[in-house]
């Protein structure tokens, strides 16, 4: 099993060997090509998912365009949490923006790994806490900085460069892909 799905599991709690082993014997894998759709909108989460390589966007259509709102890059998480929570249908999509591998687990599993060991509500509570801090960030983000802000601060993390298409990243801060070309040529 994946030393990084490990890593990402066990920095939300201490794990005994043999617990996260068991845990992590309960995962699934899933290959998806560039364009491949992890979710659809209309259809509920059911899955806990590690990306392991490659990288997806979560996205909504307003109006006949794709507004993306997240993005799952190597060794993090994908899900739809108002979804998963709910079980009720999803108003997004997830779907691969590059050849990707994931682990999935799915959720009657979590729920039977929560009867079998504390450590699993446990790293799923601390999950939600961080999954919650990164929402709020993106939120305060949307409402308090420029695009030009927000363009800059994605270009910290090289990943936003190096995969993501301009389109996409356009609409992640929130501008038109014209809008971002002239705070591109801004910026040199």
């Amino acid at each position: 099993m994946s030393t990084e799905l490990k890593q990402f599991l066990s920095q939300y709690t201490d794990f005994p060997e043999t617990t996260l082993n068991e845990v992590l014997s309960k995962f699934k894998t899933k290959e998806l090509a560039k364009n491949d759709f992890l979710l659809e909108e209309g259809h509920p989460c059911n899955d806990f998912v590690f990306v392991q390589s490659g990288c997806l966007r979560m996205f909504y259509v307003n109006q006949e365009t794709e507004v993306s709102v997240w993005f799952a890059f190597a060794h993090s998480s994908a899900i739809e949490i108002s979804s998963f929570i709910s079980g009720k249908p999803s108003e997004y999509s997830i779907q691969a923006i590059e050849d990707s591998s994931v682990f999935y687990l799915p959720k009657t599993e979590l729920n039977k790994l929560y009867d079998m060991y504390p450590q699993m509500q446990t790293m799923m509570r601390k999950f939600w806490e961080d999954a919650i801090l990164q929402l709020l960030k993106r939120f305060t983000a949307l409402q308090k900085d420029t695009a030009e802000k927000r363009y800059t601060d994605l270009m910290n993390n090289t990943d936003y460069v190096q995969k993501i298409p301009q389109k996409y990243l356009a609409s992640f801060i929130g501008v038109t892909p014209t809008s971002l070309s002239r705070i591109r040529r801004h910026i040199k």
